[in-house]
């Protein structure tokens, strides 16, 4: 008897939603066309820059947090899908809206467009026992979409992936006294460029990578950009223009800021650089089996798997990762689970690996918000995902330049950009190292002959 197509819904058309349906159109023997949900009318996710900012004329907010002069943080030589480059004609960091253009195309080459629902909110999904071949239960999916108000329709799939991102829901801390405050308060969802705020105070909170780059544009435009932050005092060069400052921890009953180091100040503006929550509300957190809190979501398997529903698969969930790359890792992982080609735990070995994780990592002193964080760990668990099903792992010169331009963005936050890096094959190291060079260059191809030989590929400066 022919095997049965699995039928697998994908909720959102960003990168992890592309992805997804790109690998599972690549398997046409083992699941039927996805079904890609997308509330907005364009693919991208937050990469679709728009101006407007709050709602949309139907009463839905707006997505995107990208703001107009956003430039990648990290090179297109790191960021790629690794089997779909960039045009190598363009620089290294990337504007938004060439990131958008690579999305564009990779849902074209790849066939994914007719198979996107677009302007159509998902809103439930819900798992439902249903009578297996073998005699005993199996959970299949039931998604409620609507078009339009009133036009719901509900059908029933094998599995969904979570594909909605967690760049859009602002995280704003509370802070005692924030009715007091005179001036303007905004998260940097709703920040698209610097000019309005010419000549005003402006107090930055968050100096990661939206607080630091914010205030860079900022301070270009003549604002005086006070960076309030809890991490030890960056040591980087900052623009003239820019003054950091101990965190916020309340505002007066005069509308002026006090800071932790007891120090007051006014302002015209408050600018809240503090990430974002996740927000799933088409999913009964309690009937999953898992607790969704402002900045985690556990239990999840490998970060994929609710151990009690291991058919909903959330792919890029983890922070502080190289996204393009860690969701074509996840959801190669997911689907050979969902094919058979790698079996799961039983669900109580699976909950109690990830308690044990979490727990090694809250007496290491990880915080519960960074639970989720991966960061400089990203390579190991991408490795042991593509081990683990049996693909093609992450070129190790992704790691090693990924690597190399964080140390540069510590160095040089303003100036990081201006380098352009190249991916060189054996071939054209060999080549290179025989060429009249400069001792430096020659320092800089020892270390990339190491890389090369470990990971096939390397990486130069241009």
């Amino acid at each position: 008897m022919a095997r049965m197509l699995r039928r697998v819904a994908v909720v959102g058309a960003g990168a992890a939603g592309l992805c997804a349906a790109r690998h599972i159109l690549s398997r046409p023997n083992t699941f039927t066309h996805p079904a890609v949900f997308e509330l907005s009318d364009n693919v991208g996710g937050t990469w679709c820059y728009e101006e407007r900012v709050g709602t949309h004329d139907n009463g839905r907010p707006v997505h995107s947090s990208m703001y107009r002069d956003l430039r990648t943080n990290l090179p297109k030589e790191v960021m790629m899908f690794p089997d779909f480059p960039f045009d190598p004609e363009l620089g290294s960091f990337l504007p938004h809206q060439e990131v958008r253009k690579y999305l564009l195309r990779y849902c074209e080459s790849h066939g994914i467009r007719p198979h996107i629902r677009f302007n159509t909110v998902v809103e439930n999904v819900k798992p439902v026992a249903v009578a297996a071949g073998d005699g005993g239960e199996t959970t299949m999916w039931e998604v409620t979409s609507s078009e339009s108000p009133g036009c719901r329709k509900t059908e029933t799939f094998d599995s969904v992936f979570v594909c909605v991102g967690h760049y859009s829901n602002p995280h704003i801390p509370n802070i005692p006294g924030i009715q007091n405050f005179k001036g303007k308060v905004l998260h940097s969802h709703s920040y698209r460029f610097a000019e309005p705020f010419s000549g005003q105070s402006v107090v930055v909170l968050g100096a990661k990578a939206s607080g630091l780059d914010i205030s860079c544009e900022l301070a270009k435009v003549g604002a005086e950009v006070t960076l309030s932050h809890r991490a030890p005092r960056l040591s980087v060069p900052l623009p003239t223009g820019i003054r950091q400052s101990s965190t916020v921890v309340a505002i007066e009953d005069d509308g002026r800021i006090r800071f932790q180091d007891g120090s007051v100040a006014g302002a015209d503006v408050l600018l809240f650089c503090t990430g974002y929550n996740f927000s799933f509300p088409f999913l009964d957190a309690n009937r999953l089996g898992l607790d969704i809190q402002d900045h985690s979501v556990s239990p999840l398997y490998h970060f994929l798997f609710p151990p009690a529903f291991p058919s909903l698969i959330f792919i890029g969930i983890c922070k502080l990762i190289c996204p393009f790359p860690n969701f074509n890792c996840q959801v190669q992982f997911a689907l050979a689970v969902l094919d058979g080609s790698v079996t799961l735990p039983p669900r109580s070995q699976m909950e109690d690996e990830v308690l044990r994780e979490q727990q090694e990592k809250l007496q290491r002193g990880v915080k519960q918000r960074h639970l989720l964080v991966l960061q400089h760990t990203q390579w190991d668990y991408c490795q042991m995902l593509a081990r683990t099903a049996g693909f093609a792992p992450l070129p190790a010169v992704v790691c090693s330049l990924y690597e190399e331009v964080w140390r540069q963005r510590r160095i040089h936050p303003q100036n990081y950009r201006r380098l352009n890096y190249r991916l060189m094959t054996l071939q054209e190291n060999v080549k290179t190292r025989a060429s009249d060079i400069t001792e430096q260059q020659q320092q800089q191809h020892d270390v990339e002959h190491k890389h090369r030989v470990k990971g096939k590929r390397t990486y130069t400066h241009v």
